[in-house]
């Protein structure tokens, strides 16, 4: 394979769209902006570029090769096609661009959440994609970063490694050649299950947001969202989502990383708990929480992280009280049921199979 890549094309100009989208092109790679709707890309068009202010301060203007709301224009040249949309959006993504994926191509799920390479598949097939393209998901998204403006970006910290894992990952080596000649901050995972259970966004998102509804509100998020709304009471809520998630990994045979662990591997972060861990990580600081409860925090990581897991969960023999109870006050918020609109095990695929019928799944495609 030439791994000498022609085009890169990001889809989705929100906060990690246009940070990603705007680090690689200011690094000399030639990158393809794509946003469905034509009014939020319209600044970077007129501009042919976002202005990005990098982590050590510096401020960068980033011209991008084209920008566009057209699928197939997007698709044409890409070799590697990250998609940095809510997960929410996957299966709109998967559908859109079914018909103009390659099979030489790579896709990257930044990040897949929970079960994201098996909805984004199931995506391609419904909307009669033939090709055979690489799909993968990163465990979580490389940055934290901001939007600062139609045609700004900020990139605040940026993860030391973030696994990814191809499905099936059979071809996870042959798509991290192509990946990591862009991030090489990326690093192999064993398969999905690994990146879907070490999930960290399902833990930290929307336990902060639902617990610190009141303030958010009151506020519009005028506040530290990793530091003043990690307490030693909400942090315990954490813990407790986070022994749950683990509890579920080791029951379909992985070993998924606890919080503590993930935050030191990601950033370098120690503490004597959870709480004073976070507080310890540098990345989070300056990070406002959400201005609303309408936000990705719930209505991405309840239907794609928390539902998938409570109910692999179920599948497999385990109780999930405390990720039930965040799910049934996101439901209560937003008055959705999000039960039935997030990933469920047929929308995965994944509907009474076996635990080994699981992992020859991921590791090969086959069923």
């Amino acid at each position: 394979m030439d791994r000498q890549l022609k085009n890169i094309t990001v889809i989705g100009a929100g906060h990690g769209g246009k940070s990603m989208a705007a680090d690689m092109a200011a690094r000399g790679f030639p990158v393809t902006l794509y946003n469905r709707t034509v009014d939020h890309i319209e600044v970077i068009q007129m501009r042919g570029g976002i202005h990005l202010k990098t982590e050590e301060g510096r401020e960068v203007f980033a011209p991008l090769h084209l920008v566009t709301s057209d699928p197939e224009q997007a698709a044409a040249q890409a070799d590697l096609i990250m998609v940095v949309v809510p997960a929410s959006g996957h299966r709109d993504v998967g559908l859109t661009f079914a018909p103009f994926i390659q099979d030489h191509q790579v896709i990257l799920l930044n990040p897949g959440r929970t079960g994201g390479a098996f909805e984004f598949k199931r995506a391609l097939d419904e909307g009669g994609c033939g090709c055979h393209p690489i799909i993968c998901e990163a465990e979580t998204f490389l940055f934290a970063a901001r939007s600062q403006g139609p045609a700004q970006a900020q990139i605040f910290r940026t993860k030391f490694s973030v696994p990814v894992a191809a499905f099936p990952a059979i071809r996870t080596q042959e798509a991290l050649a192509w990946i990591q000649a862009v991030y090489p901050q990326f690093i192999p995972a064993k398969n999905v299950l690994y990146t879907s259970m070490n999930n960290m966004g399902a833990i930290f998102h929307p336990a902060l947001t639902l617990l610190n509804a009141g303030w958010i509100e009151a506020t519009q998020g005028d506040f530290e969202f990793y530091i003043d709304g990690v307490t030693p009471s909400t942090a315990k809520v954490l813990s407790a989502l986070d022994r749950e998630r683990v509890t579920v990994a080791a029951a379909i045979g992985v070993r998924a990383q606890t919080a503590e662990e993930w935050l030191d591997r990601a950033y370098d972060a120690t503490g004597a708990d959870l709480c004073e861990a976070m507080h310890a990580n540098p990345g989070y600081k300056g990070i406002n929480a959400p201005n609303r409860l309408q936000h990705r925090y719930i209505f991405e990581d309840i239907p794609c992280s928390l539902v998938p897991m409570a109910l692999i969960g179920q599948q497999y023999g385990v109780e999930t009280v405390t990720i039930s109870a965040m799910v049934r006050l996101a439901n209560i918020i937003h008055g959705v049921d999000y039960w039935r609109r997030g990933r469920t095990l047929e929308r995965l695929g994944i509907r009474g199979i076996s635990v080994s019928e699981l992992h020859r799944y991921v590791e090969t495609g086959e069923r």
